[in-house]
């Protein structure tokens, strides 16, 4: 595995009460873009029984210039340094939301308990 595979991003590491929500960013040896999330508590009734709810989002490494794109960034920027810049804390709820209302490609699983 090479350094920049290893390298993780945090986006968001929230707590509202009794929810925690967390949210990091990587790159796979093949350059692929995965966004890992993991909620936790009551707030996720809806898709857990046992208060807890993971997904997992991979953007394919063809489709991160597209993505950078979206996010305004420089063609070529390396979007590690994009995310951790410019799109951690509040901002990861927009990167969600531009990354689901855009038509990039992304391979999505969950797990909830």
């Amino acid at each position: 595995m090479t350094s920049e595979a290893r390298r993780k991003v945090n986006l968001r590491s929230d707590q509202d009460g009794p929810d925690s929500r967390y949210l990091d960013a990587r790159l796979d040896d093949e350059g692929n873009l995965h966004i890992d999330g993991q909620d936790l508590g009551p707030g996720t009734a809806m898709v857990s029984d046992d208060g807890e709810y993971e997904y997992f989002k991979m953007v394919e490494a063809a489709h991160v210039p597209a993505l950078l794109a979206v996010l305004g960034a420089e063609p070529g920027a390396d979007i590690l340094d994009e995310l951790e810049a410019h799109w951690t804390g509040r901002a990861s709820y927009d990167l969600e939301r531009r990354l689901s209302e855009s038509a990039i490609s992304v391979e999505l699983s969950t797990w909830g308990g």
